[in-house]
């Protein structure tokens, strides 16, 4: 009996405890909800309006967050943000805004609402995160943002466009591209145009047309990114200064993998393994005061290093120009594919070319044409199983070399 008691005692007091935690949580619950952190706005969450647009438009003046849910979403007209201090960002991949506009229209248009092209039309901080955003061969640009400062795209999947994947148009202020998949865009996998001190790291470009184009602008820092299979260049630089290539895997490209052009200067290739591009590997067309150091040129389809006639003043130094040689007189590549080209001198001067390593490579680890080169320094460079016209080089210094040639 007094057992029994002792149990039924035990509820009572189990039940009082469960009354009172209950009654203090719906009092925390209701303090909670009548307090308000100072400044705060409320999050905006997608799935509870008509449309991805009208989430957006949903944003204040003073910007704020959009969630997207999981789920495709297909829209035909562009989406549009004209707020700054936003972030818009999904839930990963599962996140998949399709674009099936068939007359050239982008499918996510960032730009000030007066739409005009000077510093008074500029947008500040505006952040894209976490999802996937597609288009088709008829449709325009992926992410089109034009004179947004501080913008920020991160973690974001950008395919199929007709157009370019990214589109940054005078995005002046401090642009960051990073741990994005950029594929299978028609035009430029990423398109800057006119920006300045511009990150593009950690991603991954593949079979875009060119992976990267940066022209009119400056301080590009654009580190540890994997560009493969590409239909044209891997990474155009245009009328810049004060740059870095720094690495990057850039592979199988149809064309070239690294062009400088039209008054590019003080720009370091470094530390970049460049295989395999059928159309060669660093083009200077016009280029001076540059640095390549450190690269690995293997198995390229020709010029792993072309410096041409409007380029000069340039260091090249520590890289390595190779075939596929494996040691014990083995290559990897089999007798219908041993392509590996060297460097070109087309009529350039002011070029030093010290501590490099040519090994097997065709047809010369140094060809000499076009007009002369002259005041070339060349020394203290390996040359093995190779021909090379290094010695052709006119008022220049050429010696100390390790000559292990043909």
């Amino acid at each position: 009996m007094q057992q029994r008691q002792g149990i039924r005692g035990l509820i009572v007091l189990v039940a009082i405890v469960g009354v009172f935690f209950a009654a203090r949580g719906q009092c925390r619950a209701g303090e909670s909800a009548s307090i308000r952190l100072p400044g705060a706005r409320a999050a905006i969450e997608a799935s509870r309006y008509p449309s991805i647009q009208a989430a957006i438009d949903a944003l204040p003046d003073a910007g704020g967050v959009v969630y997207l849910p999981p789920g495709t979403f297909e829209i035909s007209e562009p989406l549009k943000g004209g707020k700054g201090d936003v972030l818009i960002q999904g839930a990963g991949a599962a996140t998949h805004i399709k674009n099936v506009n068939t007359k050239g229209g982008s499918a996510l248009i960032l730009q000030h609402p007066s739409a005009g092209d000077d510093r008074k039309a500029e947008l500040w901080r505006i952040r894209l995160a976490d999802f996937r955003i597609t288009g088709n061969d008829k449709s325009g640009h992926g992410i089109e943002a034009r004179r947004i400062n501080e913008v920020f795209i991160d973690g974001v999947t950008v395919s199929y466009h007709g157009g370019d994947g990214i589109l940054l148009y005078y995005c002046y202020e401090d642009p960051r591209i990073c741990n994005s998949l950029i594929t299978y865009n028609k035009k430029t996998g990423l398109n800057a145009i006119g920006c300045h001190d511009v990150v593009v790291s950690a991603n991954q470009f593949e079979e875009n047309n060119d992976a990267l184009r940066f022209t009119d602008g400056f301080n590009l820092c654009m580190t540890g990114n994997c560009l493969d299979d590409h239909l044209g260049n891997g990474v155009v630089i245009e009328n810049t200064y004060g740059s870095v290539v720094s690495g990057n895997m850039i592979e199988e490209c149809s064309g070239i993998a690294i062009v400088l052009d039209r008054d590019c200067y003080g720009i370091a290739l470094s530390a970049n393994v460049i295989a395999h591009d059928a159309g060669g590997g660093i083009a200077l067309r016009d280029a001076h005061g540059c640095a390549v150091s450190a690269n690995a040129f293997t198995i390229m389809g020709s010029d792993a290093l072309n410096i041409g006639p409007k380029s000069g003043r340039i260091t090249v130094t520590g890289n390595n120009f190779s075939n596929s040689y494996i040691g014990e007189g083995k290559t990897k590549r089999s007798a219908n594919d041993l392509t590996a080209a060297g460097m070109v001198l087309d009529g350039t001067s002011g070029v030093t070319v010290v501590g490099n390593l040519f090994s097997g490579v065709r047809p010369k680890a140094i060809t000499v044409e076009g007009r002369p080169s002259t005041s070339v320094v060349f020394t203290d460079n390996v040359l093995i199983d190779v021909s090379s016209d290094h010695e052709k080089l006119e008022a220049s210094l050429v010696k100390d070399n390790l000559d292990d040639r043909q």
